[in-house]
């Protein structure tokens, strides 16, 4: 895989969402803010926010700081202490970004989301207009989980995703994803010497998807795999993503300079509000396999008809978003099925005239109607 002649360029972007991990936040040895580094980040956001760019941060840090604070023992937290930590981490954490954005005449908000916050439509579009409003009156939206009310089951289990949630939300056109790594490598460089960077992804294969440390998964969780997992959020929203090392300082100015990255790209195409709130989905409750037919069908603009289904996996009720997969296992697109599992089992692989002959009732003659439908990137 070559890079193309050009790569995007950071500064060519009007809203830019900036992903920030625990690790490169937090000493994990002093357990304190690494403040100097913090300031050089600050700067690189300042001059973007001067140029007239849309800045929003997705910023972790608040269990790492409140641990400190609260001296607890290193190691795995029980729930309750994990929430306590983040509670009172969270005021620091908040502080530490007004103060950096501060410094440039830079308003903070702080934003606090649950994983239902961006699955419910409503309350979906109530959070992407709190931030809107921000964009608004030129101040900086920092968006973290809300580890204090959040439990396992209700939990993103990591800002990868989040931010990629929160990127399609608000429209950004680049999501950038500041890692201990420099970006997607043909293998894990820690195990394997012979390793080379990939510099751009022009679409995520299943091939892209192995590199990342094993086949597609809807369950896979941490590394690499869920950066590949926010990249197809992201470019089947319309919006550019790029990994890179947040080890160095001032690392969005690297980024501009031409340091080791992986750019994801995306399509040039929009997608509607609905269609990124479909393709965003980060639970999809189960798998739709289509045949070559029905993939070339989809490709056309056309509603996915049972005809073309050739296996259903997962359990899920009508309404559900789903993933779409061709015979390769490629990741077509997400949509929201029009049948629940027990039914789609039934009506795959028939025609939409035999589905009341079959089911007992007239139902819709697509299992998944192109309007609520979005496809991945080409």
């Amino acid at each position: 895989m070559t890079a193309p002649a050009a790569t995007p360029a950071l500064a060519a972007f009007r809203r830019i969402v900036v992903k920030v991990g625990s690790s490169l936040l937090v000493d994990g040895e002093k357990g304190a803010l690494r403040q100097a580094w913090l300031d050089t980040l600050g700067a690189d956001l300042a001059r973007h926010a001067a140029r007239g760019a849309d800045i929003l941060v997705v910023s972790s840090g608040a269990i790492a700081l409140g641990r400190t604070i609260l001296k607890l023992p290193k190691g795995p937290l029980e729930l309750e202490k994990s929430q306590a930590a983040a509670s009172v981490g969270q005021i620091a954490l908040a502080r530490a970004w007004s103060e950096v954005l501060g410094r440039h005449g830079i308003v903070a908000g702080q934003i606090l989301v649950t994983l239902h916050d961006t699955e419910e439509r409503r309350r979906y579009l109530n959070a992407r207009n709190t931030m809107e409003t921000l964009f608004a009156v030129r101040a900086v939206p920092v968006v973290n989980e809300n580890d204090t009310v959040a439990t396992d089951e209700i939990r993103y289990g990591d800002n990868d995703r989040l931010a990629a949630r929160v990127a399609t939300m608000v429209g950004a056109d680049c999501l950038v994803l500041l890692s201990d790594i420099d970006g997607l490598y043909t293998a894990p460089p820690q195990k394997d010497p012979s390793a080379v960077l990939i510099p751009v992804v022009p679409r995520i294969t299943p091939e892209i998807e192995a590199m990342a440390g094993g086949a597609a998964s809807e369950l896979s969780r941490g590394g690499m795999t869920t950066k590949v997992e926010a990249g197809k959020i992201a470019t089947t929203a319309g919006t550019t993503m790029v990994i890179a090392s947040g080890k160095h300082d001032a690392p969005l100015a690297r980024i501009e300079a031409g340091g080791p990255c992986t750019w994801f790209l995306t399509p040039t195409h929009p997608v509607t509000s609905r269609k990124k709130w479909i393709a965003g989905s980060l639970e999809p409750r189960g798998i739709l396999w289509l045949d070559a037919g029905a993939v070339g069908a989809l490709r056309l603009g056309r509603s996915l008809l049972p005809a073309g289904v050739a296996r259903v996996d997962g359990v899920f009720e009508r309404g559900d978003c789903v993933v779409v997969r061709g015979p390769d296992g490629a990741e077509i697109g997400r949509g929201l099925v029009a049948y629940d599992a027990v039914a789609a089992v039934q009506i795959i692989g028939k025609s939409s005239g035999a589905i009341e002959a079959v089911l007992g009732y007239k139902g819709r003659a697509e299992m998944i109607h192109r309007d609520d439908l979005v496809l991945a990137a080409e």
